[in-house]
């Protein structure tokens, strides 16, 4: 059985802390997790997120004199950072060679994302700052309640996964794959030239083109809450343990799930399920193998 399971970049980050040795430590805990299915015989491969990771390059860049790096090459960067860590804990416990590949993504440069960058990256910056720096910047609101700013950056939809051909040679045999990370690097095709922009590909969406791409039978977006909610977040919420696809459709259409935490998923699970997938499910990160058994998280199916 082919799995794809997409690992958030806060659930291998945890806290936001995106040191090495917390993503180690977690890192570590997650492939206990993917080892069961590996033994299981599922052909696993896997996306992250990088949100934490990029921000906390930018950080760095904010407060050092070394030269600017544009943000493509930051997330090609965290690929590769968190696709090692990631290999080194599989190969201590799965008895298969596991490749990490840094991958691009095609996005249309003619995307309406373009025209309104809207995903917020980096640190938290005061209104001073802000007027200061040649990047867009947005209000937005902190942990702590308060009004601050931060950069922000267009987030096209992923048209094509540039290397989908060699990914899915790459686990033809079994053997794990890592892949997608922060939703690949976005890159612009044009008469056979690619060149890197600066924007964020939401991974979802690229999760759901690699899933696609490898005939996955099954797909988990694992995440660092238990599954999917009516009413997050008030007295009222509610659990969904199983739904067919028209009952989430129909959640959506309420509008239902958070535009920039829950409603990607639940959008690329339906995508991935339309394209000939037998089931999706969205879990906590430590129900990863539960989840593809069906046994915990949200489970999706046709119909």
């Amino acid at each position: 059985m082919r799995t794809v399971v997409a690992l958030g970049g806060n659930a291998l980050a945890p806290g936001g802390e995106a040191t090495i040795a917390a993503q180690r430590e977690r890192i570590e805990a997650t492939a206990d997790e993917l080892r069961a299915l590996h033994d299981e015989g599922h052909g696993l491969v896997l996306t992250h997120g990088n949100g934490p990771q990029v921000g906390a390059l930018l950080r760095q860049q904010e407060t050092s004199d070394a030269p600017e790096r544009p943000l493509d090459v930051l997330v090609a960067e965290t690929q590769a950072q968190i696709g090692y860590l990631l290999q080194q804990a599989l190969h201590e416990r799965v008895d298969a060679s596991v490749a990490s590949v840094v991958t691009q993504v095609a996005v249309d440069p003619e995307d309406p994302a373009f025209g309104d960058s809207s995903k917020p990256i980096g640190p938290y910056l005061s209104a001073e700052q802000a007027r200061e720096r040649e990047f867009e910047t947005a209000e937005v609101t902190t942990p702590e309640g308060e009004t601050a700013y931060r950069r922000v950056v267009p987030s096209p939809e992923p048209t094509r996964v540039l290397e989908g051909e060699r990914i899915e040679s790459l686990g033809a045999d079994g053997a794990p794959v890592v892949c997608g990370g922060g939703g690949g690097v976005p890159v612009a095709v044009a008469d056979g030239d690619i060149e890197g922009v600066a924007a964020v590909v939401d991974k979802d969406h690229t999760t759901r083109l690699v899933a696609e791409r490898v005939a996955a039978d099954v797909l988990v977006m694992a995440t660092d809450v238990p599954c999917v909610y009516t009413d997050f977040g008030t007295p009222e919420q509610s659990r969904i343990e199983d739904a067919t696809a028209t009952e989430l459709r129909e959640h959506l259409a309420g509008g239902e799930f958070g535009e920039g935490s829950m409603q990607p998923k639940v959008r690329a699970c339906l995508r991935f399920l339309d394209a000939g997938g037998e089931r999706a499910a969205v879990a906590e990160t430590e129900d990863i193998a539960a989840a593809v058994a069906g046994d915990a998280g949200t489970q999706i199916r046709p119909g």
